[in-house]
């Protein structure tokens, strides 16, 4: 946690605690620090995240919100502003292995996808009634995939006999849309299709670029912003918005990714790329 340069006395956000992970690490190495809000879109893993923290007591406070919201949750707290955040906007061990949302198609789940209940859209829904040719956009844009087409018209093809509801059917649908001898090698075929449904479903990319606005709004002057994404839509926003935005200085010219020592004690860190910026004084 270094690289949000903790201070005594200082105030910071997790603006995407999940497991409560960094928090538990920011407050174990610099326990001076006078308080740690932790929020995240997700009550479920939110829930496990103050259990796991409840150690640390009145010093971290809770918030189930979208980190579009963190301005609202700096007033609410009275503070002036934060002197780091952190934004991980990567999915939670929870979200894939436990949530029982179909965010991986490792295990046959319902196709849900949405980080907050609340949405009343889920994958499902968007699966099923897109016309063809929003499907093919979305898949193409949020996804990446060349076979954005073809993986659209089977999907409309399958759904025209029967609905698809869970992450087995679709992604059975997507590996056989696409020609064998073009499935990826190291990633499984339907992953960029599940990024992309994902990524719509929750409008990440738009809560991205609203949220690093906030985030350079609500830093104290010298303050750090540390962003970690992982892959290249998301990282390219960020780099985008933290040259753009006169109120950041980044401080990593280029992103710093994860050594060969950490990809092995954690295997999905692997494509991470963390990139961090200093509020300057305007």
């Amino acid at each position: 946690m270094g690289f949000l340069r903790p201070q005594k006395g200082g105030v910071y956000l997790d603006a995407t605690a999940g497991m409560g992970g960094h928090c538990e690490a920011l407050l174990l190495t610099n326990p001076s620090i006078r308080k740690l809000i932790a929020m995240d879109w997700d009550q479920e893993a939110l829930d496990i995240a103050k259990r796991r923290l409840s150690a640390f007591g009145e010093k971290i406070k809770f918030y189930q919100a979208n980190f579009t919201d963190m301005d609202a949750i700096l007033e609410e707290e009275s503070e002036a502003g934060f002197h780091g955040i952190i934004m991980d906007l990567g999915l939670s061990s929870f979200q894939l292995d436990h949530s029982g949302r179909g965010f991986s198609f490792q295990r046959d789940e319902p196709l849900d996808m949405r980080m907050d209940r609340s949405i009343t859209v889920m994958a499902s829904d968007m699966i099923n009634n897109l016309p063809q040719e929003r499907l093919e956009e979305l898949i193409r844009l949020y996804g990446e995939e060349r076979w954005a087409k073809k993986i659209s018209l089977a999907i409309v093809e399958r759904r025209r006999t029967r609905p698809i509801f869970t992450t087995g059917e679709l992604a059975e649908i997507v590996v056989n849309a696409i020609p064998r001898r073009f499935h990826p090698k190291k990633i499984h075929p339907a992953t960029r299709t599940f990024q992309a449904i994902r990524i719509a479903i929750n409008r990440e990319f738009e809560n991205l670029t609203a949220g690093l606005d906030k985030a350079a709004e609500c830093l104290l002057p010298g303050g750090v912003l540390a962003v970690i994404s992982f892959h290249s839509l998301e990282d390219r926003i960020v780099k985008h918005q933290l040259k753009k935005d006169a109120r950041l200085e980044a401080l990593t010219k280029k992103p710093v990714t994860p050594s060969s020592r950490e990809i092995l004690a954690n295997p999905r860190a692997r494509s991470a790329k963390l990139r961090t910026a200093c509020r300057v004084d305007i």
